[in-house]
């Protein structure tokens, strides 16, 4: 009954630092910071510096490696493990640092389903000057606009509504209200879209067919 007592659950140990070495590698490093005697201190961090390199043997001597294998000696160690490394010693200050946030790019939050790519055809067209091609890019933008409009939205829309669009991100540069071209049918759109259907089961059909089988059979 003594051994059921004194039984360790992983969840009133301490949180590992890094879990992928597993416990007993966090008892190394414990250990290795206990010592008082520096050299001895020393040879225990080369061990388990070697120990942990085994792990990973085709990245052992990489220097790069070498590094990283350094830096989570430390870093199990709360950086409280006092022994001289080859490597400069990453602060934990630094490694505690939270990144700066990322400036996602929104160029025309409102209009979500036409994509970013969008924005960028149609700075393209505005550099351009105003000729016949031009106007070519011009069609084809609100075109693929035309498209994205319908894969995200309803089964039809206005080209009217897709001249507007276009109007507002381009800040009035591009105006094809009055140009009298028609963009691409929403039919021809919705044609090409791709079905996809769950792919057939012939061992559930057989099986469905040998129980009709079995139950037209007279039973006695």
């Amino acid at each position: 009954m003594d051994i059921v007592y004194n039984l360790e659950y992983n969840t009133e140990r301490e949180k590992l630092i890094i879990p992928e070495y597993g416990r007993h590698f966090q008892k190394m490093v414990d250990h290795a910071v206990s010592v008082e005697d520096k050299e001895e201190r020393i040879k225990l961090a080369h061990a388990i510096i070697s120990v942990m390199g085994n792990l990973q043997p085709h990245l052992r001597d990489v220097p790069e490696f070498n590094h990283k294998l350094w830096d989570q000696l430390f870093i199990m160690s709360d950086f409280k493990l006092d022994v001289p490394s080859p490597f400069p010693i990453t602060s934990k200050e630094l490694l505690e640092q939270k990144p700066d946030p990322l400036d996602y790019p929104q160029n025309f939050p409102k209009y979500r389903f036409y994509g970013n790519n969008i924005k960028r055809m149609i700075d393209v067209a505005i550099s351009w000057e105003k000729g016949e091609k031009r106007s070519g890019l011009e069609h084809t933008i609100a075109n693929h606009m035309k498209k994205c409009f319908l894969n995200w939205n309803k089964d039809t829309v206005e080209d009217g509504i897709i001249y507007k669009h276009l109007t507002e991100l381009s800040k009035g540069e591009i105006n094809l209200e009055g140009s009298g071209e028609l963009l691409t049918d929403s039919e021809t759109f919705l044609k090409n879209k791709i079905v996809k259907t769950p792919p057939s089961n012939n061992r559930s059909k057989n099986n469905k067919q040998r129980n009709n089988n079995n139950r037209s059979k007279k039973r006695y």
